[in-house]
């Protein structure tokens, strides 16, 4: 078995028998990364920060070095919690200052009109959360001099008392610039229910009052904190009544377990903006940091208008040929699946966009993914040739509906006036056909449904199980849990938030979700919106820990869909608010959890991150709501309309497999398709002959991971653990390990902070973002049709 490092300030790595032979009962510190395939590994790893020294330290400290006297690569979520991030913290920096809530609501208003404007765009632009930490920081270090305040960098001295300490106390914090970015982001995203409100308003002609509006966007979107966040508070041997409220902070926030490596691009540069500028090395950091910022922002103008976003060789080759396109083109959205392309863009190639980044998603994960799309592409490839459920009538890659014989499905023809599935239309007009790489996409997302949750029960609920069960003795050893936890004179250093208050907003949200959904006339009854949430509840940990231990959060979204079409069939608006609480509630709760473990690596007080997340929360809700009804009644038209204009559109993208030269599959899902095609997407894949499988492949995705853990059991020391199963390993740069360590994830935020920037500025400039499309001039790298020369199919 892979040897677990005892992090201590006089014990150097154990040996492997070391590790064999001596276990330290601690249930809350789960098995690491390396060993989670090989059995519950207790390790101790309550230490302090004296103990393994500075981050950003020059040289290799003891925690980081191995048996051989080396640095040993980044392989456990140990190395993850204490060798990339920083256990220091200074308790008394002031959060709730002038500068969060100027910069915090004005960015969380600037970020919710930007997200909704841009949702009914032809421009895919979402205001990230790199974007808005990097703004952040360059607007609040500018507060910090131009406020009058008693602070050392203050332009105008005032005296030193309670109203200017709260004006301008000092150096802009790394705890105000986290909880900025916190609340910004939070309020940046469109919120789900905006599709079903100009859904019901474009097509429908269904306008619910503000109020319902307003409070169906608060209530959808908190629910899903209500679910994450029930947990007790401090767990301890003295709480343990009031589990039964809810365990998910216990197992997918506090423990050592629950890693989110997309946040180490974050926790890092939040790091070198912050602390040690003292130290020689941090100031390296930095320096490296913004030289890889400027460069990628000024390299990403060259691929946004040319063939640098996908050259492919076997297109420039042979112009003429359609499989050609199919198979290796892809620079043109929905043309071809991109195989051998080069890619040239790193808003393709590596962005991680928070989610899936190239430098800081696991390798194993990411060669799943890898697999998982090649497979695809074989499978689209060959029932497009074999004319598998008469998919040559169909264009190769699509997602619109349509009839046998090959034209645009009519979904009007089969509604009744009330916009509900009329059988005996349907009948009259025969069932729609998908084309079959739609078809294979709706396959593979049922498919990993059922492999998402037996991967689950078979590699992670003993681990939960045991977390769980020790967490009513014993408390979590999680170094940065144990630093926020730990007591002084005054008493706990941060208290955390009480059980009850995620329990008070759930029960008010809910209440909010029974009266906004009958409110809204959405036919949805109560008892379908109880059965959504349950669903989500059940859901919340076993995405939640993939997404906490991988940094993949697979999709539930159309299994929550083919639920809603059976349990109320033939109501288009009811499936949409069944998947709103559903699905979305999952998702709410992942970007909840993800937000606190960010503020625990980064010690900001839980009591900060709720209220930031709520009120980032509030606005948006408001400001999608206004900007929402503003763009329908001045565009109504022109989002009806197919086409739309290069400023205005009611299609939003989709990118359901891959990116631009790299994709698999590029879908453009209009507010109208998504609004009907659901409702009778169930009646569809169970009722067709040719497609009523689909359902099934819930339960071929539950068998999928039993061969490989069985094989794993019988020959543990093959590497069947390994085999499409999300675990983290050490990368190529094995023998960088010290560069890796210091580099690695702070050159990702660089490359994905500096793409987020330039993509904004290029938008407004010549994208179209400001009303004006300005193109540029067609030549060898920006030719006409196809950017990689690959013969146009649509």
């Amino acid at each position: 078995m892979d040897s677990v490092p005892v992090l201590s300030a006089v014990k150097p790595p154990p040996t492997d028998s070391a590790d064999k032979d001596e276990k330290v009962p601690d249930a809350s510190r789960p098995s690491s990364f390396v060993d989670e395939k090989n059995g519950y590994v207790d390790e101790k790893i309550a230490v302090a920060s004296s103990d393994i020294g500075d981050v950003f330290a020059e040289g290799p400290r003891l925690i980081d070095l191995g048996e051989d006297g080396k640095e040993r690569p980044i392989e456990t979520d140990a190395d993850y919690s204490l060798r990339l991030i920083s256990l220091e913290d200074d308790p008394t920096l002031p959060i709730f200052t002038f500068r969060l809530w100027f910069l915090g609501l004005g960015l969380a208003c600037f970020g919710a009109v930007l997200g909704q404007i841009f949702y009914f765009r032809p421009q895919t632009v979402t205001v990230s959360q790199l974007f808005l930490l990097i703004i952040s920081y360059m607007l609040g270090r500018v507060l910090e001099e131009i406020v009058p305040g008693p602070g050392s960098l203050a332009r105008i001295k005032t005296p030193d008392n309670r109203f200017w300490r709260f004006m301008n106390p000092g150096p802009f914090n790394l705890k105000e610039h986290v909880a900025i970015t916190i609340m910004a982001s939070t309020a940046s995203a469109s919120a789900t229910a905006i599709s079903i409100f100009a859904a019901q308003d474009l097509y429908y002609n269904v306008r619910p009052n503000a109020a319902v509006g307003i409070f169906t966007l608060i209530g959808s979107q908190l629910i899903g904190y209500g679910t994450a966040g029930s947990s007790s508070s401090w767990p301890t041997p003295s709480t343990t009544s009031r589990l039964s409220l809810g365990i998910m902070r216990i197992f997918l926030v506090y423990p050592t377990f629950a890693v989110y490596p997309q946040l180490m691009p974050n926790v890092q540069l939040f790091e070198t903006l912050h602390r040690g500028h003292e130290a020689v090395m941090q100031r390296k950091r930095l320096k490296f940091f913004w030289i890889i910022f400027v460069g990628i922002f000024a390299w990403e103008w060259f691929p946004q208008t040319s063939t640098l976003t996908g050259i492919s060789i076997f297109c420039l080759a042979n112009q003429k040929s359609a499989w050609f396109t199919r198979v290796f083109g892809g620079a043109a959205g929905n043309e071809g699946l991109g195989a051998f392309s080069l890619c040239l863009d790193w808003a393709y190639v590596g962005a991680g966009g928070g989610s899936i980044g190239a430098l800081f998603t696991p390798l194993a994960t990411q060669l799943s993914l890898y697999a998982g799309c090649a497979v695809c592409m074989i499978a689209f490839c060959a029932c497009y040739a074999m004319n598998v459920w008469n998919t040559q009538n169909f264009p190769f890659l699509t997602q619109l509906l349509y009839y046998e014989d090959g034209r645009e499905y009519d979904q009007l023809s089969i509604l009744n006036d009330d916009f509900t599935l009329n059988l005996e239309k349907l009948a009259e007009q025969g069932l729609p056909w998908y084309a079959a790489s739609q078809l294979l996409y709706k396959v593979s997302r049922t498919i990993y449904i059922g492999a998402a949750v037996m991967h689950f029960l078979l590699w992670h609920s003993k681990t939960i199980y045991n977390i769980f069960l020790d967490s009513r003795k014993n408390e979590c050893q999680d170094p940065h849990y144990q630093k926020m936890k730990g007591l002084t004179v005054r008493g706990q250093v941060y208290r955390e938030i009480s059980n009850w208050w995620y329990f008070a907003i759930f029960i008010g949200t809910f209440g909010m979700a029974i009266g906004t959904t009958y409110g809204a006339k959405s036919g949805l009854p109560w008892w379908a919106l109880i059965v959504a949430l349950m669903f989500a509840w059940l859901f919340v940990p076993i995405i939640g820990t993939l997404y906490a231990t991988v940094g993949y959060a697979p999709s539930i979204e159309n299994m929550v869909q083919m639920l809603g079409g059976a349990l109320v069939p033939g109501k288009p608006v009811a499936n949409m608010y069944f998947t709103l609480y559903g699905y979305n509630t999952v998702t709410q709760a992942l970007a909840l959890l993800q937000d606190l473990k960010l503020g625990q690596y980064t010690k900001l007080p839980p009591v900060v991150t709720f209220v930031v997340q709520a009120i980032g929360t509030v606005i948006g809700g408001l400001l999608n709501f206004l900007i929402m009804k503003t763009v329908l009644n001045s565009q109504r038209e022109i989002l009806k309309s197919v086409q739309g204009t290069n400023v205005w559109s009611g299609q939003q993208r989709c990118n359901c497999m891959g990116r631009s030269g790299q994709t698999i599959v590029r879908n453009w899902d209009s507010l109208w398709s998504k609004a009907t095609s659901i409702s009778f997407a169930y009646s569809t894949l169970l009722f067709s002959a040719h497609y009523q499988f689909v359902p099934y492949m819930l339960i071929a995705g539950l068998g999928f991971p039993i061969p490989f853990w069985l094989l794993h059991k019988k020959f543990p020391k093959f590497g069947w653990n390994k085999v499409f199963t999300p675990i983290l390993v050490a990368s190529t740069l094995r023998y960088r390990a010290t560069w890796f360590r210091k580099y690695n994830f702070l050159m990702s935020a660089a490359l994905d902070g500096g793409t987020s920037v330039m993509i904004f500025v290029w938008t407004f400039a010549v994208g179209g973002g400001s009303g004006t499309v300005r193109p540029f001039p067609n030549w060898a790298l920006n030719p006409t049709g196809n950017p990689d020369y690959c013969k146009r199919l649509t």
